[in-house]
């Protein structure tokens, strides 16, 4: 079975291109304009062992929201296309990770049905050019275009850059736990994830 998808979206605020393959071995190429979320993505990509390619342009002389979200929404629908009806994975998946002092605890149920829960608790205003409020906004977003259910917590951290490098790098190890084939069957009592 090939796990891969085409990224795309294009409205008035963004155009994004890209390339989703979960089955990979975590090389990235990633230009979104925003080097912060550059390096989140690649983190994730490269700790999920997801090859991932992403090119976004959007009116980021606005702000940064606009790219933050679809990067999001184009993310989570590629995952979601990727993994079909969710035949033989193992669908749950946690991670923990730390970055020096900063702790960060990710739980993802590939369900079927999106519910983000994201308890970061940042300090400062941005993250490079990228606003702390956008990080917990683009992995609720992911959450809801890549239906699952998805828990992030901080559980200690004092720098905000390590926050959310610690958030991505456990949320990408919850991914490739849950992405793992086990199986052939659909795990779920109802028979169904779709």
């Amino acid at each position: 079975m090939t796990r891969r998808s085409e990224i795309q979206r294009e409205t008035t605020e963004v155009t994004i291109r890209g390339h989703l393959d979960i089955d990979g071995t975590g090389v990235s190429d990633i230009k979104t304009g925003l080097g912060f979320l550059d390096h989140m993505l690649a983190a994730l990509a490269k700790h999920g062992r997801f090859d991932l390619t992403l090119t976004a342009t959007g009116d980021t002389e606005v702000d940064d929201h606009h790219t933050v979200e679809d990067c999001a929404i184009v993310l989570g629908r590629a995952f979601d296309e990727a993994l079909g009806d969710r035949t033989g994975i193992a669908r749950f998946g946690y991670g923990y990770a730390p970055l020096d002092e900063s702790l960060s605890r990710a739980v993802v149920d590939l369900s079927g049905r999106p519910w983000p829960e994201v308890s970061i608790d940042f300090t400062r205003e941005t993250i490079g050019e990228v606003s702390s409020e956008n990080i917990i906004h683009f992995l609720r977003s992911l959450a809801i275009e890549g239906r699952m259910a998805l828990h992030i917590d901080l559980l200690r951290g004092d720098n905000d850059h390590h926050k959310a490098e610690s958030a991505f790098k456990a949320l990408a190890i919850a991914l490739r736990a849950a992405v793992a084939t086990d199986g052939d069957s659909v795990p779920s009592t109802k028979g169904t994830l779709t």
